[in-house]
């Protein structure tokens, strides 16, 4: 078993266990981090997990989406400003930097940052210490810094849209989220754990997912990734209040026949990445995914899963308990 190095991160994929190595290996080091990934695969956890395995723990964990805020306000909401700075600057403001003292700063979305406040990232990072909007003061600095970004860097760079030096030190260790269209074994896992979180959270008795909705799920792309996947929980949470959650309970973008069928068939033709594949994994994933599909199909009846599957029960069962797939059943 795949086990995440903190609670709220959840999958035994292959591809996650990559990720969990690579969080434990420098959780306690002051390296730089560069986490990639599409929108919605959970670049923030990563961060927080990364903090909070960290020596700087007991400091503050400060994230700002450098996409969010208008690059005018930008510089001011990083590093500060001085009273008079500018215009409606009628204190001294602390910025998000100084706050972090001791702890970590994450800048997200750092892809979005305009080029010229790179500039001025990157002169912090050279010399560690920041000085606030409007004041000639030299404010030491302490921090860790992790960013993320879902968009290609090295795209950026080519493109001479963002600084070559600060990608470089940006992007010490770099970590790369999966989609979860790339992870489909951990759909289970994760929709079991959204349903107990708000069930507990929103006051709820959802008892788990009908196989053939689970199907639907699994079949679908997940353009929005894990979070849509929570929204859509909690949407189907909420509204169902109690019992089990059926197929025709789904939104109809997951339901809809030719969509479905389409992306169905999209999961059936293998891709080879051009960077190559561990055939061993990816075979022992293909393995888990239809042993799971018979289980579900035929109710979790054993015999009846085995015999669609050419197998031995015995067999079967020694596969369930070597893949722990026995806690994926609908209760």
């Amino acid at each position: 078993m795949v086990s995440a190095p903190v609670s709220y991160i959840i999958g035994t994929h292959p591809l996650m266990k990559k990720v969990y190595d690579t969080i434990l290996r420098v959780c306690d080091t002051d390296s730089s981090v560069l986490i990639q990934g599409e929108s919605g695969t959970g670049k923030e956890l990563v961060a927080k997990a990364i903090h909070e395995l960290s020596p700087r723990r007991s400091a503050r964990f400060v994230a700002i989406n450098c996409g969010a805020i208008p690059s005018g306000l930008l510089e001011s909401e990083l590093f500060g400003h001085a009273k008079g700075a500018f215009t409606g600057a009628i204190t001294n403001k602390v910025g998000k930097f100084e706050m972090a003292q001791g702890g970590t700063v994450f800048l997200d979305e750092i892809g979005d940052m305009s080029y010229e406040l790179q500039v001025k990232l990157l002169r912090v990072l050279e010399e560690r210490c920041i000085e606030p909007v409007g004041s000639s003061k030299q404010i030491p600095l302490d921090v860790r810094i992790v960013s993320a970004t879902n968009k290609d860097l090295d795209r950026q760079v080519e493109d001479g849209k963002f600084r070559e030096d600060l990608y470089y030190r940006l992007n010490v260790i770099p970590i790369t989220l999966p989609p979860l269209r790339e992870r489909v074994s951990d759909i289970p896992l994760l929709v079991e754990h959204f349903i107990e979180y708000f069930n507990a959270s929103k006051n709820r008795k959802v008892k788990g997912i009908s196989p053939k909705a689970m199907d639907l799920l699994m079949n679908y792309h997940w353009p929005g990734n894990v979070r849509e996947l929570k929204n859509v929980i909690e949407m189907l949470v909420v509204i169902k209040a109690e019992g089990i959650i059926q197929e025709n309970e789904l939104p109809q973008k997951i339901t809809r026949h030719n969509g479905s069928e389409q992306e169905v068939q999209f999961r059936k033709e293998p891709v080879l990445p051009e960077e190559g594949i561990d055939l061993t994994t990816a075979v022992t994933e293909y393995e888990k995914r239809l042993i799971l599909e018979s289980l579900n199909r035929t109710g979790w009846v054993k015999q009846h899963a085995a015999k669609l599957l050419n197998l031995n029960r015995t067999t079967l069962v020694e596969k369930i308990k070597r893949y722990q797939l026995e806690k994926l059943a609908v209760g």
